[in-house]
């Protein structure tokens, strides 16, 4: 019996130690490739002018002889014109906001101050505060998947201990909010026309962590397009009357409101997400494997500027829009990673949780049916 006794605490050892050994060598493997994706990536960076200038007069060509066709239309009583032109228009506004987007990552002109510029412009039509979106944006990008350092710029995540330990109030609260009808449907448009006319940075009631911008940093970005707003959108009533530019003009930042949330919620709320906290957080582990692969079709692809190519994105943000699927299509390692099909990120809707024992975004439900 003690020979036997050995033998299997022997074998347990040695089981261990394999297992240990194992798990050492693939998270050297995955450094390795994270370190061959990194510098893949750096390949990639920097301006094309000739590229983003015409992206940019294409994108804003399209949109605005798409929105003079809908006020003609709507001028003329042709509701049924308007409605079929809305979602091109929407889809339109979407590529539109990508451009800005890259202006505020400083990767679509080689010039602070041409980003800048065009930067504010598109945000006239996309009604985001350009200075704020930029520096909530990038404070995102610098944080994402940091436990500790959750905040501005980011679709709110609780961890599941954090939920149980909120009052009765906060966790409906939290609910609602997490509920696709509230952060898609209704709570996109809301944000996009309503709450950026605010300058409001500030944590959620059932936040423990969170990270905001100063009253200081971002209330002359809001009052500078709350302005300009007033002026560009007030001058297209006196020409063709409020009635008409509010029919063409609403449908369509509410259609891409929803279009842009969705894909924004899509980028990291799928259940094999990355989430650590501080000590153990990786910026380029968070970018690959907290950043989905939204994989669109080709037409999709152009309207959402590749933004589907997320993981990449946050990788190296320099990158311009126009270059993420080259340099998807030019690496093994990136081509060997999982996506997230259009089937698949319909079930990323109800995950609301990040479950910390078993690295995984979980429902509601399933926390209710382990209790």
């Amino acid at each position: 019996m003690p020979h036997s006794v050995n033998a299997n605490a022997s074998a347990d050892t040695s089981q261990a130690q394999s297992s240990s050994l194992s798990v050492t060598r693939m998270a050297s493997a995955k450094a390795v490739m994270l370190q061959r994706i990194t510098e893949h990536c750096k390949l990639f960076q920097g301006v094309d002018l000739k590229r983003s200038l015409g992206q940019a007069l294409l994108g804003v060509g399209l949109y605005a002889g798409v929105i003079a066709a809908m006020i003609y239309a709507a001028v003329a009583g042709q509701w049924i014109v308007v409605a079929l032109l809305a979602p091109l228009a929407a889809l339109l506004l979407v590529k539109l906001f990508t451009i800005q987007h890259d202006c505020g990552h400083g990767s679509y002109f080689e010039s602070r101050l041409a980003n800048n510029a065009l930067g504010f412009f598109l945000s006239i039509l996309t009604f985001t505060p350009y200075g704020f979106w930029r520096d909530a944006h990038n404070r995102h990008h610098a944080s994402s998947g940091d436990l500790d350092r959750r905040g501005v710029g980011a679709v709110d995540t609780l961890t599941i201990d954090e939920f149980k330990r909120l009052s009765p109030f906060n966790q409906k609260i939290y609910q609602l909010y997490r509920h696709p009808m509230t952060l898609v449907f209704l709570g996109a448009p809301f944000y996009f026309l309503i709450m950026q006319r605010f300058p409001i940075a500030g944590a959620m009631p059932f936040t423990e962590t969170y990270q905001g911008l100063r009253l200081s940093q971002i209330w002359k970005s809001v009052a500078l397009l709350n302005v300009a707003l007033v002026v560009f959108y007030g001058g297209f009533s006196l020409l063709f009357g409020l009635g008409p530019v509010a029919a063409v003009f609403l449908p369509v930042i509410i259609a891409s409101a929803w279009i842009g949330s969705w894909l924004f919620f899509v980028q990291h709320q799928y259940e094999d997400t990355y989430w650590e906290k501080r000590a153990d957080w990786n910026y380029a582990e968070a970018a690959i494997f907290g950043s989905s692969h939204y994989k669109l079709p080709t037409i999709l692809r152009w309207f959402s500027g590749n933004i589907g190519l997320h993981h990449i994105h946050h990788l190296a943000s320099r990158i311009p829009n126009y270059k993420l699927m080259e340099c998807y299509r030019a690496s093994e390692d990136l081509l060997s990673l999982p996506v997230l099909t259009i089937r698949e990120s319909f079930k990323c809707a109800r995950l609301a949780l990040w479950d910390a024992a078993n690295k995984k975004m979980v429902t509601f439900a399933a926390v209710r049916a382990a209790a």
